[in-house]
């Protein structure tokens, strides 16, 4: 079977009601455009997000469908469906559906579009759809991020990007890396662009988030990722 190239990761966790529409606009965003594969992660889901999606496979032929023995969180979901991805270009989405697959495509195109070393391109949530402790959070948070990684980048927190399969299988691991992929990515010698992208009101669910665990979290992390990039060394390699 020929791989495809690009594979979709979506990462759940109790997203039962958002999944079926989610999954019908990726399909409808990528069927006739490119050869595709959708891979669903759900983290051991307490509600039939898991049965939700196993009912989908019949319907879907691109969904494959992962599912944690154990809950791991959204960074580890997301590697586990990237090393599980058949195709050599990887978006992702949230699961909540306030990323639009619409946008997958728009990715695409400035792929096709940029020099060979962009290997990361990173939605931005121009209008943001979230409540107002939320803007103002990220807003602070991105501020400081900025100044501690200069990553230039305005909005790492947007779930969809697109990036290679084997840049982001070389970065360090550690958890919650998903918020800082474009640091991670300029540190292993690549470039990165941001790409303004939709963003929409949840419809269904609660967030899995709230402002202070997100910046006890990220104060932590801040540190970890500066200091690993000052501890960076990169060369080129000839084979003789």
């Amino acid at each position: 079977m020929t791989p495809p190239e690009l594979s979709v990761v979506v990462p759940v966790f109790n997203e039962r009601d958002n999944i079926p529409p989610l999954v019908g606009e990726i399909v409808a965003a990528l069927r006739g455009r490119i050869a595709f594969e959708i891979v669903y992660v759900d983290d051991q889901s307490r509600d039939d997000s898991l049965a939700v999606l196993q009912s989908l496979k019949a319907q879907v032929p691109e969904l494959r469908v992962l599912h944690h023995v154990s809950q791991s969180g959204q960074s580890t979901a997301v590697r586990n469906g990237v090393k599980a991805a058949r195709g050599t270009w990887i978006a992702t989405l949230d699961g909540d559906g306030q990323n639009d697959p619409a946008d997958i495509p728009k990715l695409l195109a400035a792929r096709d579009a940029a020099p060979a070393e962009v290997r990361l391109f990173a939605g931005w949530r121009v209008n943001r759809q979230d409540s107002g402790s939320k803007r103002w959070a990220s807003r602070w948070a991105n501020g400081i991020r900025a100044r501690m990684l200069r990553d230039d980048t305005p909005d790492t927190g947007c779930g969809i990007k697109l990036f290679e399969r084997a840049v982001f299988l070389d970065l360090p691991y550690f958890d919650h890396m998903h918020r800082y992929l474009p640091a991670l990515v300029q540190r292993a010698g690549f470039r990165t662009v941001s790409v303004p992208v939709n963003h929409r009101h949840r419809t269904a669910g609660v967030s899995k988030y709230n402002n202070l665990n997100r910046a006890l979290v990220g104060i932590r992390d801040l540190r970890g990722v500066a200091w690993l990039i000052t501890r960076s060394r990169r060369t080129a390699v000839e084979e003789r």
